[in-house]
C-alpha cells in the first residue's frame, strides 16, 4: 500500500493520533489490571510503559494482556477497509494423528528437533509413528516460524503416509505460506480427495486455486467449505476472488522473467504493456541486490481507477495495492512516468519483504523500506518531522505495526513519514544489508525487537531516541 506524502499540519496530525492511540491492559494472575500506553513481550518479560516511565514484570504472573485497536483509529470514525486475505491467513498446522507425549519427548529434546531420535524412529519405527515423528517436527519448526524446514519434515512423513489427510493439509498449507502454490496445488487437491468432509482441506484448495489464477474453481471449492464450515476468513477470500473474477473476466496477461501482467485489452496498449513490465524487472534487479530474494510468478493487474477500488477495497487515498498481487490502477496512463515508476518499485518491494519474512514484517518497516526503495526522502517535510520528534509528539513506531488500511489521509501521512524516516535512519547508519538483515531475522521467527537487538543493537525506545538525534541533527532548527 502506498499514498504520496505530502505534508501539511504534520504537527497537529501527530499530535491527534497520539492521543487517539489505545493502550493495553495487563491482567494479572492475582486479578490486578495495569492499563498501558503499551505492551510488549520478550525473553519471558512483559514490558509496558506509563507515561514517560517504562516497567517490566515477569510473564509468569501475567494470565492476558488485552490489547488496544491495534495501529491508529480513524479521527472520522470512517470504516475500515477490509484487510487483505492472504496465505498466512490460512491456519497453522494441526494434528488429527495420534502423538504421544512419549513421542513428542523423543523428537524434541532440549528445545530443538533431535534429528538423530527422529533418524532412529525413521529406520524402526512402523509407518504411522515414523509419520507422526515427522509432523511433530513440523509443528515445532512452523512454531518457530522455520516454514522451510517444517516443509522438509512433511514431506518426509508423506513417504510413509502418503495419503494421509492431515500431512497433506499441512504440507500444502506450508508450501502456498512459502509462496510454492504450483507446488503446493497437486497436494491440497490429494488432501480435499482424502477427506471429502474437510472444511480446511477445501479452504485450503481454493486459495491454491486462486494463486494459479483458476478463480471460478476457487470459487466452487471455497463455498465447499463453507458450506462444511462456516468462517469469516474464508468468506472474506470468497468475496474478493468473485470480485476480482467479475472486473477480470476479459482480461489477458503477458508475461516477463518473473511477472505475470493482467490486463484488459482496450485499457493498456501494448507499448505501455511492455514499458511497465520493463520497469518492474529493472526494479526486481535493484531489490534482489539490497534485500537478497528472488520471489517468483508475481501477478500484476492494471485496472481502471473504478475497477481498482471495487476490486480492493482499498481506501481512497491508496496509489497501489499488493495483497499478494500488485494491483495499478492506470486511468488515463500513456507512459511510464517517473512517478508510476516508483509506485511500481514500492509495490514490488512488498513482494520482496513478504517473501522474507513470510509476511511477518511490521507495518512501518515494510512501508518504509518499500518508501525507501523507491527513492523516497524525509528531506521534503524533515524539518516538520523533526519538530515533531523533538517535541515527543510522534505516534511511537510500535504503534505502527498494524495495517494502514483503516487510517484516514492526514494520519496514513503521518505514518508513512515516520516509517520512511526509521528506515531511512537505519540504513544510512548501518547500511542496506542490516535493512535486510532484520527481515531475515524476522523470516527466522524472532520478534521485530528481537531482530531489531540483534541487528543495530537497540529495541523500540533506542531506535526511538536515534531517530530523534538523527532529524535533530539534519533538520533541526
Amino acid at each position: 500500500m502506498r499514498t504520496i506524502i505530502t505534508f501539511c499540519a504534520l504537527c497537529v496530525c501527530a499530535i491527534l493520533l497520539s492521543a487517539q492511540a489505545q493502550g493495553d491492559t495487563i491482567v494479572l494472575k492475582s486479578g490486578t489490571r495495569i492499563v498501558a500506553d503499551c505492551v510488549k513481550e520478550y525473553n519471558g518479560q512483559v514490558e509496558y510503559a506509563i507515561g514517560d516511565n517504562t516497567l517490566t514484570i515477569p510473564k509468569s504472573i501475567v494470565a492476558r494482556i488485552e490489547r488496544g485497536t491495534p495501529g491508529v483509529a480513524p479521527a472520522d470514525g470512517s470504516a475500515s477497509a477490509p484487510a487483505p486475505v492472504s496465505a498466512e491467513d490460512l491456519p497453522q498446522m494441526h494434528s488429527d494423528m495420534e502423538i504421544s507425549d512419549d513421542l513428542v519427548a523423543r523428537v524434541i529434546r532440549d528445545g530443538q528437533v533431535d534429528t538423530d531420535a527422529l533418524r532412529q524412529i525413521d529406520i524402526q519405527s512402523t509407518p504411522p509413528q515414523a509419520a507422526s515423528a515427522y509432523a511433530i517436527a513440523a509443528g515445532f519448526e512452523e512454531n518457530q516460524n522455520h516454514l522451510s524446514m517444517a516443509a522438509e519434515y512433511l514431506e518426509s512423513g508423506l513417504h510413509f503416509l502418503p495419503a494421509n489427510p492431515n500431512l497433506l493439509e499441512n504440507y500444502a498449507s506450508i508450501l502456498l505460506r512459502l509462496g510454492r502454490a504450483s507446488e503446493a496445488l497437486p497436494y491440497a487437491e490429494q488432501a480435499a480427495r482424502a477427506d471429502s468432509q474437510s472444511s480446511l482441506a477445501f479452504w485450503i484448495l481454493g486459495y491454491a486455486y486462486y494463486k494459479k489464477d483458476r478463480d471460478q474453481e476457487a470459487i466452487a471449492t471455497l463455498k465447499k467449505s463453507l458450506q462444511l464450515h462456516s468462517d469469516d476468513k474464508v468468506r472474506q477470500l470468497l468475496e474478493r476472488i468473485e470480485r476480482e473474477s467479475r472486473t477480470e473476466a476479459d482480461f489477458r496477461q503477458q508475461e516477463s522473467d518473473h511477472f505475470t501482467l493482467h490486463y484488459k485489452g482496450s485499457q493498456a496498449n501494448g507499448a505501455l504493456r511492455q514499458a511497465i513490465l520493463e520497469a518492474l524487472e529493472q526494479s526486481y534487479n535493484k531489490l534482489q541486490s539490497d534485500l537478497g530474494a528472488s520471489p517468483r510468478n508475481i501477478d500484476v493487474s492494471l485496472y481502471t481507477d473504478q475497477a481498482f477500488f471495487d476490486v480492493t477495497q482499498a481506501p481512497a487515498w491508496s496509489a497501489a495495492l499488493n495483497d499478494g498481487k500488485i494491483r495499478i490502477p492506470i486511468s488515463g496512463v500513456t507512459t511510464v512516468t517517473p512517478q508510476l515508476a516508483g509506485v511500481l518499485r514500492h509495490e514490488l518491494t512488498h513482494s520482496f519483504v513478504a517473501q522474507i519474512t513470510h509476511g511477518r514484517a511490521p507495518q512501518w518497516l515494510n512501508e518504509g523500506i518499500a518508501e525507501l526503495e523507491q527513492g523516497s526522502s524525509t528531506s521534503s517535510f524533515g524539518p516538520k518531522l523533526a519538530a515533531v520528534y523533538s517535541s515527543g509528539h510522534q505516534v511511537p513506531l510500535n504503534m505502527l505495526e498494524g495495517n494502514f488500511e483503516s487510517l484516514d489521509r492526514s494520519e496514513a501521512l503521518v505514518a508513512y513519514a515516520e516509517s520512511l524516516a526509521a528506515v531511512e535512519y537505519i540504513s544510512s547508519t548501518y547500511g542496506i544489508g542490516d535493512v535486510a538483515r532484520i527481515l531475515e531475522r524476522l523470516g527466522d521467527g524472532q520478534p521485530i525487537e528481537s531482530a531489531l537487538r540483534s541487528t543495530i543493537h537497540g529495541g523500540y525506545r533506542e531506535l526511538d531516541a536515534e531517530l530523534t538525534d538523527y532529524l535533530r541533527k539534519n533538520y533541526g532548527t
